[in-house]
């Protein structure tokens, strides 16, 4: 079952996420491999994700689509390939430059980035209120609208986002009957408070994940990076936004609770530490 995380949260924990823009295109890159004989400029190691773009770089792209149209333009001017690029935000949660802006209805980044290169997709076209393109993609592929776009976020979200001008779109969609979230599972408060605590895996200071609860929401954050919401499925069962197939599971064993989580298979299990409740 799935369920949507408000934009506004999205848009919050996105502005976190790339807190200080330390990128800057003012002045020329360093210059890798052997340089010429005539250059100044000392050259420096070729790193291994070359001729990968940065990580960060690609983050902090998909992180200001959401909201920031004068970084985006900044970005893209300097290398234009980033307005196709792509970031995973946790267990296969991708999302690129032009799904971050159409899930918030930023119709400005959305028609920049598309003007760019940005491959318009079903969700794009939701937003931006293109009708014909919806029902053309309904009917070719019967059950697409079902289909969850980044962060668990559904079609009928996007065209909800897109304003009036997406109407068309929302009203076409809700007539179908399922474009849209399925209720959620509902988790007592005794439950949400026995799974919340830091969980510890390893011995390192990353190799911690807290599992916090604010107001009905829990949410699932590894030390160091940004946190996401995870929902309940029942029993203790949750899957986290965006990574509907993978499963985080809590039980007791002994005096503290376990939390287990499989991609499918088991992939990482850590135990709450003990001055947690």
């Amino acid at each position: 079952m799935l369920k949507v995380w408000s934009r506004r949260s999205w848009l919050k924990i996105a502005s976190l996420a790339f807190p200080s823009r330390t990128l800057s295109f003012a002045s020329p890159g360093p210059v890798l491999g052997l340089a010429d004989e005539e250059s100044s400029r000392n050259p420096e190691p070729v790193p291994d994700l070359f001729p990968t773009q940065p990580p960060e770089l690609a983050r902090e792209m998909v992180t200001v689509a959401h909201f920031d149209l004068k970084r985006v333009k900044e970005l893209v001017e300097a290398r234009p390939s980033l307005a196709r690029t792509s970031w995973d935000w946790g267990f296969g949660d991708w999302e690129d430059a032009l799904g971050g802006a159409s899930h918030m209805g930023n119709r400005p980044i959305a028609e920049y980035l598309i003007s760019k290169g940005a491959r318009p997709t079903l969700f794009s076209a939701a937003m931006l209120g293109h009708l014909e393109v919806v029902k053309a993609f309904v009917a070719a592929q019967p059950g697409i609208q079902r289909i969850r776009g980044p962060h668990s976020i559904t079609l009928l979200a996007h065209a909800k986002a897109g304003g009036e001008s997406a109407r068309p779109v929302f009203d076409f969609l809700k007539s179908l009957g399922d474009a849209d979230a399925d209720p959620p599972v509902s988790l007592s408060e005794s439950d949400a408070n026995s799974v919340k605590g830091t969980y510890v895996f390893g011995r390192g200071a990353s190799q911690q994940i807290d599992v916090t609860l604010d107001r009905a929401q829990v949410g699932w954050a590894r030390k160091g990076m940004m946190g996401r919401p995870i929902f309940h499925l029942g029993d203790r069962v949750f899957y986290p936004s965006g990574a509907p197939t993978v499963r985080i599971r809590f039980g007791e064993s002994g005096p503290s609770m376990v939390m287990t989580i499989n991609d499918p298979m088991v992939v990482l299990v850590a135990r709450r530490t003990p001055e947690q409740k």
